[in-house]
């Protein structure tokens, strides 16, 4: 197969904009990225828009993709629409990878874009009630019987607290790590620091959850450039490689299979040629704090039961062992569900082009994404791995 390059990579702010459109956000952030890359829509062989809750909060179904990005310039190209949960962004980038990969294209976009917030909350709310079995759990009709997607990830933070003695209060310094990091991020949609008192006394969403451990709603996009050394020749953009990209599923009826993180990294090792040991700075699916000691485990930058140990001595800092999230994560960043995954991608690529200001990783030349979405009833419905070098 041939090698793979991020030629450009661009994220808009995230936050909540009223005045903007998911075609309003898609276009800023084709607009960002071809400039970036050095590129016009001319180059462009191919278009892969993620997306997850278009259809959900305004009818849009079928043709998100040519509907949100007519007007760039990309009208009348292949345009591939992806739907994958929460994962729909790098979803989109592993099948321009494979485009790439397979000769099909020489030159590929993949756009992230998602308009979460609704006037009618409990709208917006009922899209991430569609990321499970609706004919188990119920649906975004309000027949759901679990208050809220939130439970999922508190059942999964008890399971986790019992084999890792995890405490709320590690909890809690992951959200004020994240909000660190945000505070020095311009196009997070939260920049205010945080301690663990404020963390530990905001509302609880589902215990041991409270607020602030869990992602907000909002808007934005973000798109990726992918393109082999032939396509580079039409650039001007200054290059980023791409190691390996995988994508793997959730079961529901397997007790003891390794869950789909696990199986995407260790296929992403494999394929990069080097280990966990070897990373220089990640990014991973927050959604809630909890989950950045789990996926830590999993990807293997710490041992089973030992992501606290490694939070407590301060690894997943900035200038850690294993920097987590220097963007602020999905947690003080934002999660527009759709555009996360090629979110973090624009700021691996940014950290290896050595350009993040205040929270650069120093000497940062391997470096990891991990994207999560829905739930298949015991893991991730869909789980990413990414692996760039520099």
């Amino acid at each position: 197969m041939r090698d793979v390059f991020i030629a450009g990579a661009f994220v808009t702010p995230f936050g909540k904009f009223e005045q903007h459109s998911l075609r309003s956000l898609a276009a800023d952030a084709v607009t960002g990225v071809l400039a970036d890359a050095g590129a016009t829509p001319d180059e462009i062989d191919m278009v892969f828009f993620g997306n997850a809750a278009e259809g959900i909060l305004t009818g849009q179904e079928c043709i998100r993709g040519q509907v949100a990005l007519d007007g760039t310039g990309l009208q009348g190209k292949p345009i591939f629409n992806c739907e994958n949960a929460c994962a729909s962004g790098s979803t989109a980038v592993h099948l321009a990878v494979m485009a790439i990969q397979s000769s099909g294209a020489d030159v590929a976009i993949a756009i992230g874009a998602e308009k979460l917030s609704n006037p009618d909350r409990a709208k917006t709310f009922s899209v991430f009630q569609g990321g499970w079995d609706v004919e188990r759990y119920g649906g975004p009709d309000g027949t759901s019987n679990q208050s809220a997607f939130m439970g999922v990830y508190a059942e999964m933070t008890k399971d986790y607290m019992s084999r890792s003695g995890a405490t709320p209060e590690d909890f809690a310094a992951i959200s004020v790590k994240s909000h660190a990091n945000g505070a020095l991020n311009p196009n997070a949609q939260y920049r205010d620091p945080l301690t663990v008192e404020e963390v530990m006394a905001s509302r609880t969403i589902d215990d041991p959850l409270r607020l602030l451990m869990c992602s907000p709603i909002g808007d934005g996009a973000s798109a990726v450039i992918v393109a082999s050394a032939k396509g580079l020749e039409r650039l001007e953009a200054d290059p980023v490689r791409v190691l390996a990209a995988e994508l793997r599923s959730g079961v529901t009826d397997r007790d003891g299979e390794d869950s789909p993180v696990v199986q995407a990294a260790r296929a992403a090792y494999a394929k990069a040629g080097i280990g966990p040991q070897d990373l220089d700075v990640i990014e991973v699916h927050d959604a809630a704090a909890p989950a950045e000691l789990i996926v830590s485990e999993e990807i293997g930058i710490a041992a089973p039961g030992e992501g606290p140990a490694l939070l407590r001595r301060g690894g997943t800092a900035i200038d850690g062992e294993f920097p987590i999230n220097p963007s602020g994560g999905l947690l003080s960043r934002g999660h527009p569900v759709g555009a996360t995954g090629c979110a973090q991608l624009t700021e691996l690529v940014d950290q290896l082009r050595g350009r993040c200001g205040e929270r650069q990783v120093q000497g940062a030349k391997i470096a990891l994404a991990e994207n999560g979405g829905g739930w298949a009833g015991k893991a991730p419905a869909a789980a990413t791995i990414t692996i760039l070098g520099r």
